[in-house]
């Protein structure tokens, strides 16, 4: 079949296969092109298939020559449809480490439910023996409590109060003003146990109590912070509770793990960036086509990879103590954050209009690393030729 883009709000519901796949040789490739990494030997992503997991995977495997087991629930080609874009983002990857002999192999599957969390034991035990990284990259819109059995709902709301800024139509370049209303107690509650810390406690309880994690093993969880601009429907927002309750998780995750096998347990906050989860953010997309534009022109700009890989070399896996700040976060939102870069970005947010969006942003780019993450606007690829949707995981 011939694929085609085909966008529903602030997703794309094709992807194509050939084009992902050559989004995954572009990560390898670079990593590849990278001094080696004195890092991880055996490592387990739970959320392996997008964005800042997918990068983790390769920037082990390539940077460390590690071994991976994937977790990520995703889902097949079916008759019309296409598969997702993770799907095959994960069948390129395996494909590629397993012809550079490197061991790959990945669980699909809810991460939240107990049965995947004991198939991915059996596994390692199998096949790894331990690992000595666990990188907790979940990104979900909701989750089944494995033990209740509740079915919880995370929104994208600020607290308190009622908040109203610019946003953008990253499809048609519309900046226009949008008004969020406040979330309830009930929905707060609900998005701090989607995108909150419980689960990942409970992976790395159960990967503990199963004897799968080796000593001295590390855990590293994603964040973001962010600037003022984004702070009511971020930071401040449903979205920063769960990811206090994340940093908090993180602190007794440590704690217990130094105790009981020497590990270590971190919260990496990351540089905004374009992946399917900031795509869904009012107020984000256009604060990114930003800082983009900034970021480039100060030739400061890492992309999804280069981010990753950094995390590896000069942080986690530096040597010596795994620098931090006062909070005990990583911090590789760094050059984001600076001073210089913040002020430029606050000053073009003062200015930017529908009129003015091409010529003060970075709109164009904003939209081709977008419709990358499903495999278009890919260079190299024929999206006129015929491609066969339907691609296998190997098991």
């Amino acid at each position: 079949m011939i694929i085609k883009p085909k966008v529903r709000g602030f997703i794309c519901t094709t992807a194509h296969p050939i084009g992902c796949a050559r989004n995954v040789q572009e990560q390898i490739d670079y990593v590849k092109q990278q001094p080696a990494i004195d890092g991880p030997k055996k490592v387990l992503i739970i959320g392996s298939s997008t964005g800042y997991g997918l990068a983790s995977r390769i920037a082990a495997a390539y940077g460390s020559q590690a071994a991976t087991l994937g977790v990520c629930f995703e889902r097949p080609a079916s008759g019309s449809r296409t598969a997702t874009a993770g799907w095959y983002n994960t069948a390129a990857f395996e494909r590629a480490a397993r012809a550079d002999g490197l061991y790959a192999a990945s669980i699909v599957g809810d991460a939240f439910s107990d049965e995947i969390k004991q198939q991915t034991i059996e596994k390692i035990r199998k096949d790894l023996g331990q690992v000595d990284l666990v990188v907790y990259s979940l990104a979900a819109p909701r989750r089944t409590h494995p033990t209740s059995g509740e079915t919880f709902n995370s929104v994208l709301k600020p607290i308190g109060s009622t908040y109203t800024n610019k946003t953008v139509d990253i499809h048609t370049g519309e900046v226009t003003e949008i008004t969020l209303e406040p979330a309830s107690d009930e929905e707060i509650r609900a998005t701090i146990a989607v995108m909150g810390g419980e689960d990942w406690a409970m992976w790395i309880d159960a990967l503990l109590e199963a004897g799968v994690l080796a000593e001295g093993a590390k855990t590293v969880a994603y964040s973001y912070i962010g600037p003022e601009i984004t702070y009511p429907v971020y930071r401040e927002g449903t979205i920063g509770r769960a990811k206090d309750d994340l940093e908090s998780t993180s602190h007794q995750l440590h704690e217990k793990l130094q105790s009981r096998i020497g590990g270590e347990a971190y919260v990496s906050v990351n540089k905004a960036l374009v992946t399917q989860s900031s795509a869904a953010i009012p107020v984000v997309p256009l604060y990114i086509s930003l800082l983009f534009k900034v970021m480039k022109d100060k030739g400061l700009h890492e992309n999804t990879i280069e981010q990753m890989h950094r995390l590896f070399r000069d942080r986690l896996y530096k040597g010596g103590e795994v620098p931090v700040d006062e909070q005990r976060l990583i911090r590789v939102d760094d050059l984001e954050m600076r001073q210089d870069v913040q002020e430029e970005v606050a000053k073009l947010w003062q200015q930017v209009t529908s009129e003015n969006l091409q010529e003060i942003s970075d709109i164009a780019g904003y939209r081709t690393d977008f419709f990358k993450l499903f495999g278009f606007e890919v260079d190299g690829v024929d999206y006129d030729a015929e491609v066969d949707p339907n691609v296998e995981l190997e098991a």
